[in-house]
């Protein structure tokens, strides 16, 4: 026995000398934060229309008439004359500090920045100019996965200025034994699915030119933002905001309503509210669009959840990774006809989705890294087999079908497609984001 242990004890000596001494060199990327804290004067003041500037890492995307709407995170909002689908053009930025969401009624668009809503006039998309603004009214939020929120002295909250952090990915070299660099990707992976990404945060009818009056945009499914009648509605980490906007340059009549933690997108669909949340769906009564009434929540496992409805059918995404959490990565169909009581229809196991759109009977789904895919979704029990078609190579963010034509914004750039043929999708144009 002493020499099987001595001989056992030896084994491990060894493993430990010939780990401490094989040594590897690894390239890792690390994210560096540092704290910043700045005046909201300061912020206000630097809202500003400028001449455009090339897109580095574009969020949500918005699309009214001819133009499109591509937020900057953090940074603001490009303008684009797509006028032109196989030439789209930036025609202006606007410089929004702290912007994450967009939605458009006639001709204001609506904004946040920070802690304020600002209503910001694009009757002229070259030249738009501030109109209103609702200021304090968001109290936090995140951006990569890192939150900010108003500065505290002493422990007591400020609303003059705002505590943020500047992000910084550092690529270095360093030596480690071998071991480590095996259990190194498995460990950055781990902590990945912490540190989040911007908390990109619906759909409504296509409309005509950004000048043109009495209309809506429409937005993807990541969007924190919905339009409906008179009524603006957001949602922040853990409230729905009801803004009145008949007199859209000046907003008013707000309302919040807290309803949990974790919210993370909205979708509109007749008269009902469909709120996405990392532990949920939402579903609200909005037969009064002033008064927004829960009804039911359908429960999920922690995962981020963004949805779509279309004939009584919500299609609801669960992914892992970032801010996710959790170990989903599905596609659950649920029957919402009764929305006090939605029921699970079926469940489809995906590889890490993102935003969708529904153009029945075609779904276009975002895979993340793992690209767009294309269904056939007439038989809602077998959509997985009904796989049209797989556009890899891209990293796909989210999507917006208008019909004909497809919409898509990933890490790498804005996609357009001809889909009069959606077995054949025909690239109509693409903007790559700047290196």
């Amino acid at each position: 026995m002493k020499a099987r242990i001595l001989q056992l004890l030896i084994m491990v000596l060894t493993i430990i000398f010939w780990s401490c001494n094989d040594q590897c060199k690894e390239t890792r990327i690390t994210r560096r934060l540092t704290r910043v804290t700045r005046s909201m004067a300061e912020i206000r003041q630097s809202l500003k229309a400028e001449t455009p500037r090339a897109m580095k890492r574009p969020g949500k995307l918005y699309v009214k008439g001819s133009y499109l709407f591509i937020n900057e995170v953090k940074e603001g909002i490009h303008i684009i004359d797509n006028s032109d689908t196989s030439n789209p053009r930036f025609i202006s930025f606007i410089a929004i500090p702290g912007n994450g969401d967009i939605a458009i009624r006639n001709n204001i668009l609506f904004a946040d920045s920070f802690a304020d809503l600002v209503s910001i006039d694009i009757t002229d998309p070259v030249s738009p100019k501030e109109v209103g603004r609702f200021e304090n009214v968001f109290q936090n939020g995140q951006f990569d996965g890192v939150w900010w929120g108003f500065s505290a002295v002493n422990g007591v909250i400020q609303d003059n200025a705002i505590e943020d952090y500047n992000i910084d990915f550092v690529t270095e070299t360093v030596t480690t034994n071998c071991e480590e660099n095996t259990v190194y990707p498995y460990l950055e992976r781990y902590f990945d699915s912490f540190s989040g990404v911007a908390s990109f945060n619906k759909a409504g009818s296509s409309a005509g030119a950004a000048s043109a009056g009495n209309s809506s945009g429409k937005a993807g499914s990541m969007a924190r933002f919905a339009l409906e009648n008179d009524y603006l509605y957001t949602v922040s980490q853990s409230n729905l905001h009801v803004f009145n906007i008949s007199k859209p340059e000046t907003p008013s009549n707000f309302s919040s309503t807290n309803i949990g933690w974790n919210i993370e997108t909205i979708f509109p669909h007749e008269d009902k509210l469909f709120i996405g949340s990392s532990t949920g769906m939402f579903i609200f009564d909005n037969s009064n669009p002033a008064q927004p009434k829960q009804l039911s929540v359908f429960r999920h496992g922690n995962a981020c959840d963004p949805v779509v409805v279309q004939d009584n059918i919500a299609y609801v995404t669960l992914r892992t990774g970032t801010s996710c959490a959790g170990t989903q990565n599905q596609m659950d169909l649920v029957d919402v006809s009764d929305g006090a009581s939605p029921k699970l229809i079926t469940t489809y196991q995906m590889q890490n989705p993102h935003g969708l759109s529904i153009d029945f009977p075609t779904l276009y789904l975002c895979e993340g890294e793992f690209g767009l895919k294309v269904f056939d979704a007439t038989d809602k029990m077998a959509i997985d087999k009904n796989l049209i078609s797989h556009f890899q190579n891209m990293d796909a963010y989210d999507v917006i079908s208008l019909g004909k034509t497809l919409l898509m914004i990933g890490k790498d750039g804005f996609y357009q497609y001809d889909a009069s043929d959606r077995k054949n999708l025909r690239l109509l144009s693409k903007i790559p984001v700047a290196l």
